[in-house]
């Protein structure tokens, strides 16, 4: 398995450190959100149906013409390279999330990883052009005419934009979704990261109507669970809630980024949801804020750590105080 934020228990075995102690902040995943509803005994007793409304409802929260409902977008990111044709030219704009070049390596195909500025001398060699925007993790946002010029392109060849759009609840503007109909565009968005439930397991495939039947097809029958199916019906038709979230998302991103600039950790971009920093020993503050028990996630490579948002008051307040007293 790559490695990934959230491995609290793996820090807490290395550090010592109570796993009830620790504040997480190295996933990019809201750490607050909706009073769970009342799950109905049915969703457990009985095998899901895919026409309880789930799809309708998340259609209107997305503005998507069609959508599959997936076990997690990380379902969508291993499947989607086993029905493209063998051995494509797979062009990833990096840095992005390692899943995506590693699900399509494992399938046979030839991965190209691609800075941003190199897309539009490579497309006329590529099958398909893997995005992730906003990018994890950089924050970076690509705009929608740019992204659309490049599937123009990609299109006339029969070729594929995927286009990773996990991280974009809180800047819907920019999505992709509302042409999700057109041959050729895939977007993939991530339910767990902006509504704070990582742990259901939710995503949703946004494309043509015949490569969503092709994919479901390829995954099988109930592949979301009847209690995830419940939760997020609850979730997705709560419009209200979801503009809360939204604006205390937006708020509480910019806290972070004032924070860690006012500490000498001035963010080289980052998104609602999570601040990036380079910093030269990277490694050495990664250590340094994990001895006192705050996770972040650390990008050794490329010096870089990324920080989540803390949760509550008591979270702010602890992380503002190991800023304060980070080693010169």
């Amino acid at each position: 398995m790559l490695e990934h934020g959230g491995r609290l228990r793996e820090a807490a075995r290395r550090y010592g450190i109570p796993l009830a102690d620790w504040l997480d902040l190295s996933t990019g995943i809201a750490p607050y959100g909706w009073l769970l509803p009342a799950i109905p005994a049915s969703a457990w007793q009985c095998l899901p149906e895919a026409d309880d409304g789930l799809e309708a409802l998340a259609r209107d929260y997305y503005g998507a013409p069609a959508l599959l409902p997936v076990a997690g977008s990380q379902a969508a990111i291993q499947a989607l390279p086993r029905l493209c044709r063998d051995g494509s030219r797979v062009g990833i704009v990096s840095p992005a999330y390692a899943e995506h070049a590693e699900a399509w390596r494992r399938e046979g195909h030839l991965v190209v990883e691609l800075g941003e500025g190199a897309v539009e001398r490579s497309l006329e060699r590529l099958d398909v052009l893997l995005v992730v925007n906003p990018n994890n993790p950089t924050g970076r946002l690509i705009e929608r005419e740019r992204l659309l010029g490049w599937h123009a392109r990609l299109a006339e060849r029969g070729g594929w934009l995927l286009v990773d759009e996990a991280f974009m609840d809180c800047t819907p503007e920019h999505s992709l979704v509302a042409d999700s109909q057109r041959p050729g565009l895939i977007v993939l968005r991530s339910f767990g990261k902006f509504f704070g439930l990582a742990g259901i397991r939710l995503g949703f495939v946004l494309a043509e109507a015949a490569l969503l039947e092709r994919l479901s097809e390829l995954l099988g029958p109930w592949s979301v669970s009847g209690p995830a199916r419940a939760v997020a019906r609850a979730l997705l038709g709560d419009g209200e809630g979801q503009w809360r979230q939204r604006e205390r998302l937006r708020v509480d991103g910019l806290r972070l980024a004032v924070l860690l600039s006012a500490c000498g950790l001035a963010p080289a971009g980052g998104t609602a949801l999570f601040q990036l920093v380079h910093h030269p020993q990277a490694v050495g503050l990664h250590g340094y804020f994990a001895r006192r028990g705050i996770l972040l996630r650390l990008f050794a490579e490329t010096r870089c750590l990324r920080f989540g948002l803390p949760g509550d008051e008591a979270g702010w307040r602890r992380l503002e105080q190991a800023l304060k007293e980070m080693p010169a």
